[in-house]
């Protein structure tokens, strides 16, 4: 640990990279609700968070592990399962008269078409109103599981053995039929 009398000790937040506090200022400046994405190995977590002095206060939240009640029945860490958790916090989030946020990524990288993105569209079409560059945003092939229904029957023809580990929970050929389903169950309320 340093010494000395001009050292200060960053704060504990900081050094265990959860929070980002320059980030964190600018948004609390625009003083806006922030929709806050997260994401983990295994799901997707999205937060409506509105600034307090005695700290933040989370009004509405959906989490991709929502969809299995709605019908989803793959994986819930993907592009796919990403929109429809967008999709349902946009819905709660307008239940709630909560018209526009700001997206907060927090400290995850900001690549274009990712999970975090396919969120923003989901809760774009809810009709939620977020400051966006169109552009970063993921095709409708890709959010509608597109691509993995293509790889799924690459895979099936070239090896059955690989297709059967990795596809052993769900159904990849499915895959468009359950978003579609899922997506009229969120969109019903």
């Amino acid at each position: 640990m340093k010494r000395g009398p001009r050292y200060k000790l960053p704060f504990k937040r900081r050094l265990e990279k959860k929070t980002d506090y320059r980030k964190r200022l600018r948004l609390l400046y625009s003083k806006k609700m922030r929709l806050v994405v997260r994401k983990s190995l295994k799901q997707i977590r999205a937060q409506i968070i509105e600034f307090n002095v005695k700290g933040d206060k989370t009004i509405v939240s959906a989490s991709s592990q929502e969809l299995k009640k709605l019908g989803w029945e793959g994986s819930t860490d993907n592009i796919t399962s990403a929109y429809l958790t967008g999709l349902l916090i946009g819905k709660r989030a307008s239940i709630k008269k909560i018209d526009s946020a700001v997206l907060d990524t927090g400290h995850q990288m900001n690549v274009k078409g990712s999970r975090i993105y396919a969120v923003l569209k989901g809760a774009l079409d809810a009709g939620l109103t977020i400051p966006h560059s169109p552009d970063i945003l993921p095709s409708e092939e890709r959010i509608k599981g597109k691509h993995i229904a293509d790889y799924a029957e690459k895979l099936k023809k070239e090896d059955e053995k690989s297709y059967k580990k990795q596809f052993s929970t769900h159904q990849p050929e499915r895959i468009m039929e359950m978003f579609e389903k899922v997506k009229s169950n969120v969109m019903k309320g």
